[in-house]
């Protein structure tokens, strides 16, 4: 697990993080407001989830640096690390095939953006296209939103999602949920697979 603490998100204890149901759904939050503050038309961003409490007493230093010496620790929570840059030119699917998380991780996330249509728009998808064909036509159609993407799966297979649209671009606005976007969820969840 590497770290990218240039880029540190902030604790789950952080003044203005949503309060959510549950430890899942705050993380993949703070993960979503993180990649907004950094705009769109970003890369894909993986990160590592980590136990808090067992980050606080396993690796005081990194916890320290990561400004989580001074949380509470009577609540569950998880914390994000982004890890390195993801290679350019290399298809996502295939890049999570090559990942093996150390046993320190619970968890991870992934936040990507993409284009997608209303299913009222679905049905006028021309047949015989390839991948980039389609692409292309995507991005040219009318109807087209475009969308941010952070799911996260522990290794327990609880997973929960967020979306935001760019046209709706409000932490009041994101729409959450664990089966929004469950191809990624599964493959996010096979890079915990044995």
């Amino acid at each position: 697990m590497s770290s990218n603490t240039g880029s540190n998100l902030p604790g789950s204890h952080e003044p203005g993080t949503p309060m959510a149901a549950s430890p899942l759904t705050r993380a993949v939050l703070e993960i979503d407001e993180y990649a907004s503050g950094l705009g769109w038309d970003q890369p894909a961003r993986l990160f590592a989830l980590v136990d808090t409490a067992k980050l606080r007493s396993q690796e005081p230093n990194l916890a320290a640096q990561l400004g989580l010496d001074d949380a509470p620790s009577t609540t569950t929570s998880y914390t994000p690390i982004e890890q390195e840059e993801l290679p350019k030119g290399t298809a996502l699917d295939k890049f999570l095939g090559t990942i093996a998380w150390p046993d320190a991780v619970v968890g991870c996330a992934l936040t990507v953006e993409r284009l997608m249509l209303p299913p009222s728009a679905e049905a006028s998808v021309p047949h015989g296209m390839n991948d980039k064909q389609l692409a292309a036509w995507v991005a040219k159609h009318p109807d087209r939103q475009e969308v941010r993407m952070t799911v996260a799966v522990l290794r327990d297979g609880a997973r929960e999602s967020a979306l935001r649209l760019r046209e709706k671009d409000s932490p009041t606005e994101v729409l959450t949920g664990a089966d929004l976007v469950p191809g990624l969820a599964e493959a996010l969840a096979a890079t915990f697979a044995d």
